[in-house]
């Protein structure tokens, strides 16, 4: 998981990045623009004894909410920082060098965090979820729904959103509460969540 190397498809060279978007074991191609359509062919015919199939980025739009992995534009955008995003596993604070916003952020990582996104599950599974739908928290309203879409394998509408809190806001906080989102005028029972509903130990991706 996340090696990269150059291998050959057809008559191209592509580099081949063993990571994705979605969640399960798979792979990004980056392939030489002239090349594209022959490593496409080599691909279908090579795919069809697995039963390859096409699909579109509503599927993998529903595959990465499930994973909770963040879309840019919708659950990060340059009002949010790693903190308010729980990326800062991702951060390289200590790497020897520095880097944009280092200084900024190491201020922000010493004070309590005041907002945290969160992954919701429906518990009505004919309920549907977009974005910017509300989300309440033992009645008071904390947040709005960043991105959300029906998750086939969880069995429900999945939701990214940011829940606030002057105060300051931690795991405690978020998993002692209890929550509904609001859709369409409808108060929706949801389950909350830091880390992902689907596969929360990353095994699928590195199998």
């Amino acid at each position: 998981f996340a090696h990269s190397r150059e291998i050959e498809i057809g008559y191209a060279f592509v580099r081949a990045n063993r990571i994705t978007y979605v969640g399960e074991l798979g792979w990004e191609l980056y392939i030489p623009t002239e090349f594209a359509n022959g490593v496409y062919e080599r691909l279908i015919e090579a795919g069809q004894k697995f039963g390859l199939t096409h699909c579109g980025y509503h599927a993998l739009n529903s595959l990465r909410i499930e994973k909770a992995y963040r879309h840019w534009g919708h659950d990060i955008t340059i009002e949010e920082t790693p903190i308010d995003a729980g990326l800062m596993p991702f951060v390289k604070m200590d790497k020897g060098a520095d880097f944009i916003g280092r200084d900024a952020l190491l201020n922000l990582n010493s004070q309590p965090a005041t907002r945290a996104l969160v992954q919701f599950l429906l518990a009505d599974n004919q309920a549907m979820l977009y974005h910017n739908e509300p989300i309440w928290r033992d009645g008071e309203l904390v947040g709005y729904v960043c991105s959300g879409m029906y998750g086939h394998t969880l069995g429900g509408a999945v939701g990214l959103g940011y829940v606030a809190r002057a105060d300051g806001i931690d795991s405690a906080f978020i998993q002692s509460g209890n929550y509904e989102i609001e859709v369409a005028g409808r108060k929706i029972p949801a389950t909350a969540s830091l880390t992902p509903l689907y596969d929360p130990a990353g095994e699928r991706v590195r199998s």
